[in-house]
């Protein structure tokens, strides 16, 4: 199905949309992923449809992007009861190896997002706007999302048990507490600066009634990391402000064994430390768990 998505080699758009909509595997709830891939061509197809002067084809159009988009809005709405249920581990994680063929329509090894990024957000929906952020400090790192599949990855190499507690330290709108606190029974806390991020991500939690999931708004440098067995960082600061966090985090590991799980530049730095050791290859696009000596 996912190369049916793509209009074949010298195929007619209308000839590629008569075989779509003819397709009914695209409202199985498993085939998220080939939606997301025919939406996206729906999306890059949009302005030489409205140029064409085929005045059906507009319109066809319109009725399939509706139509997809609301399997997956039942879709989302039905992940997200289950998960206020108590369900959510399943559902979720039986939804997303279902729609997950390694190499087809994924992208690569990187910060890029792809088709689970979507079904994430869209179970998720976190969406607070920019509205009421506060000006960066020096060292601190613009926000972006962990990528849902190094979130799953990092989740699969921790193996998070009832005792531990994860950590993100600078969770932003807190993809990876909720997904942990859904999928594994770990304790979850996102340590974000941003009052706005920590705002909507208490709210969902709320709503999904996560109880193990909970929110700081804090500086890095000032707050309790006591009790954190786990802690995520996906690059949240740099410089100087990296290095004052990982010598609070040597400090917490002179009291207690704790692992580190990290994705991006800061992998680098995190690799230099004497007194961790990593568990597998450093490489800065993929996560990373260090554990301490």
């Amino acid at each position: 199905m996912a190369d049916d998505a793509v209009p074949r080699e010298d195929e007619p758009l209308a000839g590629w949309l008569d075989r779509i909509e003819r397709d009914a595997r695209l409202t199985e709830s498993a085939r998220w992923r080939e939606r997301d891939e025919v939406l996206d061509q729906l999306d890059g197809w949009r302005t030489a449809v409205d140029a064409s002067g085929d005045r059906t084809l507009p319109q066809r159009f319109d009725v399939l992007e509706a139509r997809l988009q609301a399997v997956d809005h039942a879709l989302h709405g039905a992940v997200r009861e289950s998960i206020r249920r108590g369900s959510g581990r399943d559902a979720l994680l039986g939804l997303v190896r279902a729609g997950t063929t390694p190499g087809v329509g994924q992208a690569p090894s990187s910060d890029r997002y792809d088709a689970l990024d979507a079904l994430i957000g869209g179970v998720l929906d976190l969406a607070p706007g920019e509205k009421g952020l506060q000006p960066l400090g020096k060292d601190m790192v613009f926000y972006q999302p962990t990528p849902a599949r190094h979130i799953f990855d990092s989740l699969e190499q921790l193996r998070l048990g009832s005792d531990d507690v994860l950590i993100d330290l600078g969770a932003g709108l807190g993809h990876m507490p909720l997904l942990a606190a859904i999928c594994t029974p770990a304790r979850c806390i996102g340590i974000e600066w941003q009052a706005v991020y920590v705002v909507a991500a208490r709210a969902r939690a709320a709503d999904l009634g996560l109880d193990r999931a909970a929110f700081v708004q804090g500086d890095l440098c000032e707050a309790d990391l006591g009790g954190g067995t786990v802690f995520y960082l996906y690059t949240p600061v740099s410089g100087a402000l990296l290095r004052r966090v990982l010598d609070r985090l040597r400090g917490e590991a002179e009291r207690r064994p704790i692992r580190l799980c990290t994705l991006g530049p800061c992998t680098e730095v995190v690799a230099g430390e004497a007194w961790l050791r990593a568990e597998g290859p450093c490489d800065r696009h993929r996560p990373v768990v260090f554990r301490s000596r």
